[in-house]
């Protein structure tokens, strides 16, 4: 899993509360296992017509945030069915981090687990970063994870509280594998120990 450290970048603002993991990636997407392919996807129904024809008014299609990697939405972002594809199609487009008021319990878990930054602030908070994100793409914004803040393109700054295991876990790009790949040589060591004490398990 890919590190996050600090990140400066453009930043899509969706002024849309409830946007869910159907929304996100719909259902029609969810028959691979790959991690990898489904930005195309992303938002498949709100970016493109029936006939595959991109939906011009849509903010990932206008070419101020064609090359987004935050998103500034509203509340619950991530709600409905828990598909791990939600964060995939997001980390695959190139978003690394979304700023809302708050999350759905199991997608804001999987995007720890998945390199992808979700930030709580308050609704005055949000509401200042999405008038900022709406000046385009030369109004960058600057996430912080070691001072757990979030720069405005003006310097105004914000706040936010993060778990600090999680927080460990994407400073040093640690999902659950490479957590478990931490403890190799003790798992190593019982092996062995093991294979000794009763060879016949």
């Amino acid at each position: 899993m890919e590190q996050f450290t600090t990140l400066t970048g453009i930043a899509a603002p969706m002024p849309l509360v409830n946007i869910d993991t159907d929304m996100i990636i719909p259902k029609q997407f969810l028959k691979t296992i790959a991690r990898t392919g489904l930005g195309k996807n992303l938002f498949d129904e709100m970016r493109f017509t029936q006939d595959g024809a991109e939906i011009a008014d849509f903010v990932l299609n206008q070419p101020a945030y064609r090359k987004s990697q935050i998103i500034v939405a509203g509340d619950n972002f991530g709600c409905g069915s828990s598909r791990e594809h939600a964060p995939w199609a997001l980390l695959d487009f190139g978003i690394r981090c979304v700023i809302a008021t708050s999350f759905a319990d199991i997608f804001f878990n999987n995007c720890f687990k998945n390199g992808i930054l979700p930030v709580v602030l308050p609704e005055e908070a949000v509401a200042y970063l999405m008038d900022d994100a709406r000046k385009g793409e030369n109004a960058r914004i600057s996430v912080d994870l070691a001072t757990q803040t979030v720069t405005a393109s003006d310097g105004k700054t914000f706040a936010f509280e993060v778990d600090a295991f999680k927080k460990h876990c994407l400073m040093n790009g640690l999902d659950d594998i490479g957590l478990t790949l931490e403890k190799a040589a003790s798992i190593d060591s019982y092996e062995a120990k093991v294979s000794v004490q009763r060879p016949w398990s």
